[in-house]
């Protein structure tokens, strides 16, 4: 399996829940995982119910069989400074740049250069092993910026070291292009059975395969419960001759929702419940469409269900073990 995971999606898709269920699935068994945020909106601290994220990479959850996940939410001028003095060595001059303004302005103003920067953080802790030779990380998680500019986020360092042919700079974006394209990463989207959302994450499969950047999987969030099977659904349609009001009556009332007989409470119930299994029905037929058009887009399908109660961290740990089933399924 790949070791660094990279998750986009719409907005609203819910890719943060995924990748944060993602990074917790993958540390199984001991394994070490970071979860990487690079949008500054602290949305894995509110998930994992902790203080917001320091420019450091900490603890936030143990997983199943003993696996840790860390966090890193990376700051792009932080970074910046990191990587003057890791190729300049301007550790305070760096510094004193920051105080003058010209590190908020270099990331602000030239936004490919702040992609670069994390790009770069992330890529670095892929890379990163310990003394003994092994990798810090045996997986790296990124919630990354959505769909709509995933591919330019993650291709920037290609052309950077266009720019730039020679030099640390030149070198530093080939190693990481030599990550992002490679089998250690996989980019997942995730989208919802909307058509929006799916448009979206089929022209971003097409974009990121267009920049020979490696798609892994589409996560389907939010499936709702199939409550009427086939033939109840072909009853609604009018396919085996509709459905018999009396026999629903008759089964409310069995129910204790009041009596059959005509202007009863049962009977009075049948025109909303049967107004509702309409509406039922026309989504799962819109649903099964969507998900065919994904199904035809080619990567595989990772299916996660809608939480009612909301996520938390509860939740959180029920999607990772949905995703570890569907794993070794």
């Amino acid at each position: 399996m790949s070791r660094f995971q990279v998750v986009s999606g719409k907005g609203g898709t819910g890719k943060t829940t995924v990748a944060a269920a993602l990074a917790l699935a993958l540390a199984t068994e001991g394994k070490r995982t970071l979860l990487v945020e690079v949008e500054g909106r602290q949305g894995i601290a509110q998930l994992f119910e902790t203080e917001a994220l320091p420019y450091e990479e900490r603890k936030i959850a143990v997983a199943p069989g003993g696996g840790e996940v860390y966090a890193l939410a990376i700051d792009a001028e932080l970074a910046l400074l990191d990587y003057l003095q890791m190729f300049y060595k301007m550790g305070s001059a760096g510094r004193a740049l920051k105080k003058l303004g010209a590190i908020d302005f270099a990331t602000t103003v030239a936004p490919g250069v702040r992609d670069v920067l994390l790009t770069g953080k992330a890529c670095e802790a892929v890379r990163r092993k310990d003394k003994a030779g092994r990798f810090a990380y045996d997986h790296v998680v990124m919630d990354a910026p959505p769909t709509g500019r995933i591919t330019r986020f993650l291709n920037v360092n290609d052309e950077v070291a266009g720019l730039a042919r020679i030099g640390p700079v030149h070198h530093q974006a080939q190693a990481v292009m030599r990550v992002l394209k490679s089998p250690q990463t996989a980019v997942h989207l995730v989208t919802l059975l909307e058509e929006m959302p799916v448009q979206e994450t089929v022209d971003g499969i097409a974009e990121l395969r267009a920049a020979n950047l490696p798609v892994g999987r589409v996560f389907v969030n939010m499936v709702r419960p199939r409550l009427l099977d086939g033939a109840s659904l072909a009853l609604l349609d009018g396919a085996d001759g509709g459905v018999p009001r009396s026999a629903v009556a008759r089964s409310l009332s069995a129910a204790g929702l009041g009596g059959a007989r005509k202007g009863g409470n049962a009977e009075k119930l049948v025109d909303p419940l049967l107004a509702q299994a309409a509406e039922y029905a026309e989504r799962r037929a819109l649903e099964h469409t969507q998900r065919a058009v994904l199904e035809g887009s080619g990567p595989p399908l990772a299916e996660l269900p809608l939480l009612a109660e909301g996520v938390d961290l509860a939740g959180l740990y029920r999607l990772a073990t949905d995703l570890r089933k569907q794993d070794s399924a």
